[in-house]
């Protein structure tokens, strides 16, 4: 039996594996499960708009190799639905066919970059090595001559990512200017072509986030884009030049560009549309699982491309590409109720429930959430094959987790 091959090292991913090898062994049944990954990490995505990202991050081989789950270092290269294979190619440029019995895609998301001139100069924060790339460069802000906008970052997207990077970086980018040139102006500006900040969260978040922003002194300009960027500067939209040397875009993600191998329907933002099983429609030996599905959360509503749907799917898919091969009932996708925690730097943070994002926590006790979701909640374990196989069982809520897991 080739068993079962999950594509992709994300939230999505692991807990696929996991949920996997955990049926398996409830059932007392052999199940091999491979994961395939370019890197040997788990990089913790939602944490990369913080200071040393390069933490950011958790050894595959210790959250999955005590589960027995085979890792293959490499990355995908074309799937082929009809002989159940994938083409992988490995660090050494060497390619292979493995071999699957039920495939779980779970490549995640990626960055819409925009074709403007001067493109080339944006920095963002989608992937661990982009966001250390960010972080490498505003260290080395200081070494530029002073003013001609050193300390000015214009972050471009006033959405979730771009809110959190914008108010993260007041503090950061001013500890830096401290230290090294007192005195000199620091700011963030925020380039927004929506006629709103965090155009997608909607009204209920809207009045503490404008607090934050006003409090943070974070700047704002709605109903414009960035036109183009060269090395000291950024032209805008409506003509306006701000100087600069450090632009961060973060408008936009889509599916992974894999999703495009499976011959299946996908949605406008490349998510493979996927039955109630999270099996694809008309490939039922393919699942997806993460930032790849276009599941339903509940009636009117299908599930984001963010951390909290990540683990769910995946633990659902992993369990139902299991029990399909093991002669077992699938369970349907069952998402709990949607929440969003959205980090406004030293200001605090606001907790919202429901697709309508009704606040039910702003400031200290809302921080407080997120760094339990940010340093805790999200972490799987490690070294501990008991307690990940605990937590990969798709009825599994985060309120039963015990003892520190920070890392």
């Amino acid at each position: 039996m080739s068993g079962i091959v999950v594509v992709g090292g994300g939230f999505a991913g692991v807990w696929s594996a996991a949920g996997a090898v955990r049926l398996a062994r409830e059932t007392g049944r052999e199940l091999p499960v491979t994961l395939i990954s370019p890197g040997d990490d788990l990089v913790i995505r939602p944490r990369l708009y913080q200071s040393e990202p390069e933490r950011m991050r958790v050894p595959l081989d210790r959250i999955l190799g005590p589960v027995g789950v085979r890792r293959i270092a490499g990355t995908v290269t074309g799937i082929d639905t009809t002989g159940q294979a994938v083409t992988t190619t490995g660090r050494d440029g060497r390619r292979a066919d493995i071999g699957y019995d039920r495939l779980i895609l779970a490549t995640g998301s990626e960055l819409v970059r925009p074709e403007l001139p001067g493109a080339e100069l944006l920095f963002d924060v989608d992937t661990l090595p982009t966001a250390t790339e960010l972080a490498t460069h505003l260290d080395r802000l200081p070494g530029l001559p002073p003013g001609g906008g050193r300390f000015t970052v214009v972050v471009a997207g006033a959405g979730f990512t771009g809110l959190e990077i914008a108010t993260e970086l007041m503090d950061r980018l001013g500890a830096v200017a401290a230290a090294h040139a007192p005195g000199e102006k620091v700011r963030v500006v925020l380039v927004e072509r929506a006629d709103t900040v965090g155009p997608e969260l909607g009204p209920g978040p809207s009045r503490e986030i404008a607090d934050a922003l006003a409090a943070l002194g974070v700047e704002h300009r709605l109903g414009v884009s960035v036109a183009a960027v060269e090395r000291d500067r950024v032209a805008l939209s409506d003509g306006t030049q701000l100087p600069t040397h450090t632009v961060i875009w973060t408008a936009g993600v889509r599916a992974s560009g894999l999703t495009a191998a499976i011959p299946g329907t996908r949605d406008r933002l490349g998510r493979l549309e996927v039955d109630a099983n999270l099996s694809v429609d008309g490939v039922p030996t393919v699942y997806a699982a993460g930032d790849t599905a276009a599941a339903a959360a509940e009636p009117g509503h299908r599930v984001m491309q963010c951390c909290q749907h990540a683990l769910q799917l995946g633990k659902f898919a992993g369990h139902n590409a299991a029990a399909d091969l093991l002669g077992l009932p699938a369970v349907p996708f069952t998402a709990t109720p949607y929440v969003t925690c959205l980090d406004l730097g030293s200001y605090g943070a606001v907790f919202t429930n429901g697709w309508d994002r009704r606040v039910v926590a702003t400031g200290e006790v809302a921080k407080e959430r997120k760094r339990k979701v940010n340093e805790l909640w999200i972490y799987p374990p490690t070294d501990d094959p008991d307690e990940l196989l605990r937590q990969a069982d798709y009825r599994f809520s985060v309120r039963q987790i015990t003892g520190p897991r920070a890392i």
